[in-house]
């Protein structure tokens, strides 16, 4: 596990020390896929650093399995610092040597021999899909490729923890994919937790558990991704879950409008039909759509309400998990939220 606890860390700049995190405190749980989103400038690889033991917080604790890293110098920190593997934008490989040899680079300076070794990279490369690229150089290589070979020499070593800082930035949205599922497999496979920052919310909806937001130095949301996205006026809902766009003239053919947050199979599948025939009303969707949060589907849907029990089929949408605010700007009585 690791504990972030009240960190702060500022860098000189014109003769001047800006603040790059501001008391930050996140969990990130064993095993878990992690994710730290937010606009460029928001400390996202600052804080990645600091956890990778990188950089030392001005203020404030990181713990690795519940070890104060902050105490921690000479060969312990260097101990400590092999149970990390970080990922950069930029793949650190060696132009001369096979994709293959790269992978094993940690290995040998470990003085791991060879047939351990062999099986060890071959493994990697299974788990990247690169078996085939074994002998290759770098430089014939897609830019998402050389990602994946990236991931897979940081895991070489076993560590119990990998930070990959914005490892889809630049590159094409299937090589972008292909990066994310070997982060995803990581987890599974290895039971390494991962940590990923992104300014990318499209990356946290697709691989991670938990996340936090982070702006300005400081964190503005965290928690379980499907937690946050129940609110649809947080920061992540609203930059994770399908767009709502609807004309007036469409929202004026019904009695009432309301938007509507469904999560899972039964509830995207069955829950507004199911109050229709129930209720006697018309729940027509006229905007919004649906996606996925890793393998849970999500809907966010704008639905025009026609009947006299509209009121009641919504409560007891509501009332089955779904967040309902319902809005009906044709009659006086002013917008209603009806909040499961």
């Amino acid at each position: 596990m690791i504990i972030v606890e009240n960190v702060s860390k500022s860098f000189p700049f014109n003769g001047h020390r800006v603040a790059a995190l501001r008391d930050v405190s996140v969990e990130v749980q064993a095993g878990s896929l992690f994710g730290v989103v937010g606009p460029a400038g928001s400390g996202k690889s600052t804080l990645a650093r600091c956890i990778a033991l990188q950089e030392r917080p001005d203020r404030g604790v990181v713990r690795l399995d519940g070890l104060n890293t902050g105490t921690l110098d000479g060969r312990r920190l260097r101990e400590i610092r092999r149970r990390l593997g970080v990922v950069g934008t930029k793949p650190d490989l060696l132009a001369e040597r096979t994709v293959a040899g790269n992978i094993a680079t940690p290995l040998e300076q470990l003085g791991v021999d060879g047939p351990q070794r062999r099986s060890r990279v071959g493994s990697l490369l299974d788990l990247v899909g690169l078996t085939a690229r074994a002998a290759q150089k770098p430089d014939e290589l897609t830019e998402g490729q050389l990602r994946r070979v990236a991931v897979a020499k940081a895991l070489a070593a076993g560590p119990a923890v990998l930070l990959a800082d914005d490892p889809t930035a630049g590159i094409a949205p299937e090589d972008a994919g292909a990066v994310l599922a070997v982060l995803d497999r990581a987890r599974a496979e290895l039971g390494v937790t991962v940590l990923v920052t992104t300014p990318d919310p499209s990356v946290v909806r697709r691989v991670c558990d938990d996340v936090a937001v982070l702006d300005n130095g400081a964190v503005v949301e965290r928690g379980t991704l499907l937690d946050l996205i129940a609110s649809p006026e947080s920061w992540t809902a609203k930059a994770v879950l399908p767009s709502i766009e609807t004309s007036r003239a469409q929202v004026a053919k019904y009695d009432s409008s309301a938007d509507i947050v469904l999560i899972g199979f039964a509830s995207v599948g069955a829950l507004l039909p199911e109050a229709a025939a129930r209720f006697d009303v018309e729940l027509a969707t006229i905007g919004g759509g649906l996606t996925r949060i890793g393998d849970t589907p999500v809907a966010r849907f704008r639905v025009g309400v026609r009947g006299d029990r509209a009121d009641a089929a919504l409560s007891w949408i509501a009332d089955r998990g779904a967040h309902v605010t319902q809005s009906v700007p044709q009659l006086a009585r002013g917008p209603q939220s009806v909040a499961a």
